[in-house]
């Protein structure tokens, strides 16, 4: 037996109401011609990335991060942070790419254990991609000695995880997804089928299953970026304590969990919403200003990292704006001399950030201050 969804109520269903309504002007937001959707989306990945890592110890920027997507070398990362975002990363490549994979795709032990693989390569001693054979409890975290959770035994695990399997295949189907992920999220955690990684691999397969959806980039509907900030981190450790108490309970109410979960994707969805109006009205402002300065609008994507407060790096460029290196290295000086970006560091370190003609033009495209409006706090 698993955890079962709850059954919703009105303040759930008006909840999943909202979001659906917000992700559906998100898709007619997201027209594919514009240029500027590539950055949103890595963008919107390196903070899911970043959050998801942060929760268990591994702090990284969103620069970094974004670095690490591009295919460039992180500027502050540790070597052993930037081990587990380069396993997080390959395992959320892979998940965002199956959004494209037939009717016929189907989940399965290998893909589980090949997307843990991903993420813990690197721990070759805790035997990625191969179900535990020993106890496993989680800790407080306050106090890495006291555990608040027991897993089931390593011998309940394969029948656990084939139910899990057969239930992620074929149980509750006319279910929202957002219901769906939120209950493979949490029977995959509380199972803790891996000597290490579990809570990793639980928010990614939270984020494959809106990846096979298919209706939106998958990238729009994880909630790692939400999990991540501190005093949510801290609620998603207690409302996991709460839900099933300290061992493996199927039985138990999972009403917590889920609206704990549905605030999660309503605030989410509000901060894609806000983000998508502001990368267009960017986008627009930079496009224009830098035409009037007689330059070719496509600096526009050199100028928009920086302009959101990132860092800009010549190759990144480069490849958002599909130049060769030698454009991109006159356009990033040309930047430079006018006072669209600043300089900083040097050779592989070098990167740069807003000038005083693009802080100016931030000055004028006000991002929003409205707060976050919470689905169960009216």
């Amino acid at each position: 037996m698993l955890y079962q969804a709850p059954a919703l109520d009105a303040a759930d269903r008006r909840a999943l109401d909202e979001i659906a309504e917000m992700r559906h002007d998100l898709r007619h937001l997201l027209p594919s011609t514009c240029r500027w959707t590539k950055q949103l989306r890595r963008n919107l990945t390196a903070r899911a990335i970043a959050g998801s890592n942060t929760i268990e110890g591994y702090a990284a920027t969103v620069d970094d991060v974004e670095a690490l997507i591009a295919g460039e070398e992180p500027l502050e990362t540790s070597d052993a942070t930037r081990k587990e975002l380069e396993g997080y990363q390959r395992s959320m490549t892979y998940i965002l790419a199956l959004s494209d994979v037939d009717a016929d795709f189907r989940y399965d032990l290998g893909l589980i254990n090949g997307l843990h693989y991903m993420v813990q390569e690197h721990h070759s001693w805790k035997r990625p991609g191969r179900l535990r054979t020993k106890s496993v409890y989680v800790s407080s975290p306050e106090d890495e000695l006291v555990p608040v959770y027991t897993a089931p035994s390593s011998d309940e695990v394969p029948r656990l995880m084939d139910e899990l399997i057969t239930w992620l295949n074929e149980g509750d189907l006319d279910a929202p997804v957002h219901v769906r992920a939120s209950m493979a999220h949490l029977n995959l955690v509380k199972i803790h089928p891996w000597a290490d990684g579990n809570g990793r691999m639980s928010r990614a397969l939270s984020t494959l299953v809106f990846s096979r959806e298919a209706l939106m980039p998958a990238e729009f509907s994880s909630i790692e970026e939400w999990l991540g900030h501190g005093q949510n981190t801290y609620g998603y450790y207690e409302v996991l304590r709460q839900t099933g108490g300290p061992q493996w309970s199927p039985e138990a109410d999972t009403s917590a969990w889920m609206k704990f979960c549905l605030a999660g994707h309503h605030i989410q969805a509000q901060q894609a919403k806000r983000r998508v109006d502001l990368y267009a009205r960017a986008w627009v402002a930079l496009s224009e200003a830098a035409v009037r300065a007689g330059l070719d609008e496509r600096v526009a994507a050199a100028l928009l990292p920086a302009f959101l407060g990132g860092r800009v790096r010549r190759p990144v460029y480069q490849s958002d704006a599909e130049l060769s290196l030698q454009q991109s290295t006159r356009d990033i000086r040309e930047l430079v001399r006018l006072g669209w970006l600043e300089q900083h560091g040097k050779a592989r370190g070098r990167f740069y950030t807003a000038g005083s003609r693009t802080r100016a033009i931030r000055d004028e495209v006000r991002r929003s201050t409205d707060p976050f409006v919470h689905p169960y706090r009216r």
